[in-house]
């Protein structure tokens, strides 16, 4: 961990508040007249929006992002964004859609097939061509998508989920207005708000953490969890604002910072299954931080997880040796399904395993964990 020395990339520009929605029209329609609208199963959700940027003179070709992306849905994408004309590309909606708005905007003007640029499934080809202004706009707080540099899509012939990443897809405007994830289902929020508490977590506790993503993390965790808690009992304003808060940080921490094992062992999981990422990340975590805690041997690292495991104390009023336990009893009794619950089977787990070893997240968790120890997560979680 270097204290001393760091590079950092984000967003062009971030608003965050209540209220901000409100500026994404004026600011959309600066960008271009032709706006790509990528949006989630229900159009209608975002009908204010494709209002208000058609009083402004702009328009409007919109897209559906059902499900989490996956090849196919984004090469139908970016052959309907070239199609319109567009000129700059607006994701409104989960993380799901906002990585899909990020590849269109960054394949729109790539001249090989999109199967090319992939990570692991691809030859990780270097992107070519002018990418769309990209402008992210979430609307549930969890994945930080709206504030890192890659996307995450499936490739089903591979059963992989794997990465799209440039810095040059980093959106050039993200809007963070809580008041969007008001009232969102009481799973959906659980889901996505452990992936935010995971995505400040992770990166504290990475092996690249400095001074910076430190300084992101190290004030959420507690605030993140403690918000979620509030969530789970009452709809709360200052709770959302709160959750929304850890996952705009978490964005910005992990694609400075990296991630760790939970990260490492979803994504494959992902690929193997239909099982949601959150709840994928909400069943590992835990069994994540338990596994490192035991496998860490470096001082510094080993202070860093007790650090983690006070605050995750804190946040349920218990001590810092009670906290994975709390935190699972806990997610558990809010609805949180257990991995077998997900659908992921023994078979998913082994094949996960062996593939989370060599995983780009991996790469940052604070010690090495052989093949054996990832299987045993998995099987903790199940």
């Amino acid at each position: 961990m270097n204290q001393l020395s760091l590079a950092f990339q984000t967003a062009g520009e971030i608003l965050f508040g209540r209220g901000k929605a409100a500026e994404a029209a004026g600011r959309i329609r600066a960008f271009g007249r032709r706006v790509f609208l990528v949006h989630g199963r229900t159009p209608q959700r975002v009908d204010w929006l494709a209002a208000e940027l058609e009083t402004k003179g702009a328009e409007i070709t919109g897209f559906a992002v059902a499900g989490e992306p996956d090849l196919p849905l984004i090469e139908i994408g970016v052959a309907a964004a070239r199609e319109a004309g567009a000129e700059v590309v607006v994701a409104i909606g989960g993380g799901s859609v906002i990585d899909a708005g990020k590849a269109i905007a960054a394949l729109c003007h790539a001249g090989a097939p999109v199967i090319d640029y992939l990570e692991v499934v691809g030859s990780g080809r270097v992107l070519e061509g002018g990418f769309l202004p990209f402008i992210a706009i979430p609307t549930t707080a969890g994945t930080g998508a709206e504030v890192t540099r890659n996307a995450v899509i499936g490739v089903p012939t591979h059963r992989r989920k794997v990465s799209l990443r440039d810095s040059r897809m980093l959106a050039r405007l993200a809007i963070v207005d809580p008041a969007l994830t008001d009232h969102a289902p009481r799973g959906i929020t659980l889901e996505s708000g452990l992936d935010a508490v995971t995505q400040v977590i992770e990166p504290y506790i990475s092996s690249r953490a400095n001074r910076l993503t430190d300084a992101l993390c190290r004030e959420t965790i507690q605030s993140g969890l403690s918000a979620l808690r509030t969530l789970m009992l009452r709809e709360d304003e200052a709770a959302r604002d709160e959750i929304a808060w850890t996952s705009l940080c978490g964005g910005l921490a992990l694609a400075n910072a990296g991630l760790g094992v939970v990260h490492g062992l979803a994504g494959p999981l992902g690929g193997l299954s239909d099982a949601p990422h959150g709840a994928i990340c909400g069943a590992l975590l835990p069994y994540g931080l338990a596994a490192n805690r035991d496998a860490v041997t470096e001082p510094q690292q080993a202070r860093r997880i007790e650090e983690v495991l006070g605050m995750i104390g804190a946040a349920f009023e218990t001590t810092s040796g009670k906290a994975l336990s709390a935190l699972a009893n806990w997610s558990r009794a809010g609805g949180l399904p257990t991995l077998s619950g997900l659908g992921i089977g023994q078979a998913e787990r082994e094949a996960a395993a062996e593939m989370a070893v060599s995983s780009s997240s991996m790469k940052a968790n604070p010690v090495p964990l052989d093949q054996t120890t990832l299987l045993a997560i998995l099987e903790a979680a199940s």
